[in-house]
């Protein structure tokens, strides 16, 4: 199964029309980005404090299917993939009451966070990858056979 996250909608996060601003989106993204690396032992602070390596995101995308709103309870659900040997893939599927209202993508790519030179992915890097992906394969088999 994928990772997921749960997150209220905030005042904050919404604009002037009541509904969660487009560029809040990705930030919410990025907060569940964040439990993930956590929730599989990454040390956040080393990871992002004054790391050897970093990973840049190279490109972002996402589509709006419905509006939200404040107090609504989100569940975004991630599905990591790696996409060669210094570069992976993060799909990010929000839904509110078991209703998909946004899909997004991020891109990261592994660099060497002095020369900004590309780099191989670091070992935890690799094990977070393969586990949720793991997960998230087993989960798509068994919905395949569902269907059936």
């Amino acid at each position: 199964m994928p990772f997921t996250y749960n997150r209220t909608v905030r005042f904050q996060d919404t604009d002037a029309a009541g509904v969660v601003y487009f560029a809040n989106v990705l930030s919410i993204c990025h907060e569940a980005y964040e439990e993930s690396l956590e929730a599989s032992s990454i040390n956040l602070k080393d990871f992002f404090a004054s790391p050897s390596v970093a990973f840049p995101i190279v490109h972002a995308n996402i589509d709006f299917l419905r509006p939200m709103f404040v107090g609504d309870k989100l569940l975004i659900s991630l599905v990591l993939q790696k996409l060669g040997v210094d570069k992976f893939e993060i799909t990010y599927e929000i839904t509110v009451a078991e209703v998909v209202v946004a899909k997004a993508i991020t891109r990261h790519v592994c660099i060497d966070a002095s020369s900004r030179s590309k780099q191989e992915l670091p070992e935890e890097i690799i094990q977070w990858l393969d586990t949720n992906r793991r997960d998230a394969e087993g989960a798509e088999r068994r919905k395949s056979r569902e269907i059936m």
